[in-house]
């Protein structure tokens, strides 16, 4: 059957009828969550692993998931860099009593911002389109990036493969 061999156009028009965040909320259901680990082996900084899940092969091209994963621990890496900014951003808290950040947005979160917009962007473009909706590390306590993956309500790809697969058999 088709179902078994994905082209990278099969695997595209998959999830095509999600043409947005709100349409995949209301009209799939989820059918799975796929976490990507930090990776510790630089040290502790905030960096997730690259290697691409068994649970995506369907749903995403693994080019496009190393971009996004990839592009994510840039960011990481931004955040934290610690240069000029961040030294007078910290000599102006002490300075200040740390009453400065109650007007001022540290570059931090500035950076934390964008990684936001990105993972909204990345969600819209090419994750909804997919069936498929990525968590932003921070509500998962930095730990993961956590991977929604939905189905359609309307078709359960798997029961109808069976059910033609059982019909053909005789008893």
């Amino acid at each position: 059957h088709k179902r078994f061999a994905f082209s990278t156009t099969d695997r595209t028009s998959l999830g095509s009828h999600f043409h947005n965040l709100q349409e995949l909320r209301h009209s799939a259901s989820l059918a799975n969550k796929v976490f990507i680990q930090r990776d510790y082996s630089e040290g502790t900084t905030c960096k997730f692993q690259t290697k691409f899940p068994s649970e995506l092969e369907t749903r995403i091209e693994r080019s496009l998931f190393e971009d996004t994963v990839k592009t994510l621990n840039n960011y990481y890496a931004e955040a934290e860099k610690i240069g000029g900014q961040s030294y007078l951003e910290g000599c102006l808290a002490c300075a200040t009593a740390y009453l400065i950040f109650l007007c001022m947005e540290t570059r931090y979160e500035k950076v934390l911002k964008k990684i936001a917009k990105y993972i909204q962007e990345q969600n819209e473009k090419i994750y909804a389109p997919r069936g498929l909706l990525i968590t932003d590390p921070i509500e998962r306590g930095m730990r993961v990036i956590e991977i929604s993956i939905y189905e359609d309500r309307g078709s359960s790809g798997s029961s109808s493969s069976s059910s033609s697969v059982s019909g053909s058999t005789t008893r």
